[in-house]
């Protein structure tokens, strides 16, 4: 069965048993998906709530939706983080968005030794979160990819729990597919590093933290590359011990 379209709202939005979706996604609900009174649609609010419904009226700057049922508190069993290397420009944005469409629970740029970014800025900052919210729409996942605020790889040490399996995407490790296997972690950080890799002294500090080193191949990758691999890679063991149960 096809699952009905998911538009973001704000909770403010929700008043009783009626929503209002307005701005850029009633353009994308009327204009661009045309969609009449009585569709059945899905909505998402900040808190990564999601409520069902359909449209009942139409007003000049607004959809009124009529919601059906309890709200659901999406709840994701698994966090699954992703931190890697700022790139420059279009490459960095189109990591986040395909991140955030595979299924990565959070987002980490890393200001690294060899980054050539050192400051993405406001505007760029707010431009992945949007793309994130527009991944979240058009994929499904089950929640939206937080985007954290950069830091350095000694400020990514001190926040990883003792409770996550942490690796780091290195020619000299293992294949990651295998040390998943093996470890089966149910929280997993994934490091890969920017163009020319971690520096020595980021390794060494990873290492020494208990970062264990993966690799994804004989191939050398570019930093987009190697962290949707490594996404992909997690993503796919996870579905297979799912599968098995």
């Amino acid at each position: 069965m096809k699952r009905p379209p998911r538009f973001a709202i704000k909770r403010a939005a929700v008043n009783g048993d009626r929503a209002s979706v307005e701005g850029a996604e009633l353009h994308h609900l009327r204009d661009v998906m045309r969609l009449q009174a009585g569709a059945q649609v899905m909505l998402l609010d900040e808190s990564d709530t999601l409520y069902a419904g359909r449209i009942e009226s139409f007003g000049q700057d607004h959809a009124l939706i009529a919601l059906s049922g309890e709200p659901d508190a999406i709840v994701v069993a698994a966090p699954l983080i992703l931190a890697v290397g700022l790139i420059k420009g279009s490459r960095m944005d189109f990591l986040v968005e395909k991140a955030a469409e595979l299924g990565a629970t959070e987002l980490v740029p890393l200001l690294c030794q060899r980054s050539v970014i050192r400051d993405p800025g406001a505007e760029r900052f707010e431009r992945w979160r949007r793309l994130a919210v527009a991944a979240v729409k058009q994929s499904l996942a089950a929640k939206r990819m937080v985007i954290h605020s950069p830091r350095s790889v000694a400020g990514l040490v001190r926040e990883v729990s003792k409770e996550t399996r942490a690796v780091v995407c290195s020619p000299a490790g293992l294949p990651f597919a295998s040390v998943i296997q093996d470890t089966r972690p149910n929280a997993l950080t994934v490091a890969c590093g920017p163009e020319g890799g971690f520096a020595q002294e980021e390794m060494a500090l990873m290492i020494s933290a208990g970062y264990r080193e993966v690799s994804l191949g004989a191939n050398r990758l570019r930093t987009e590359t190697a962290a949707l691999a490594a996404l992909s890679i997690a993503i796919g063991v996870r579905a297979e011990f799912a599968a098995r149960g």
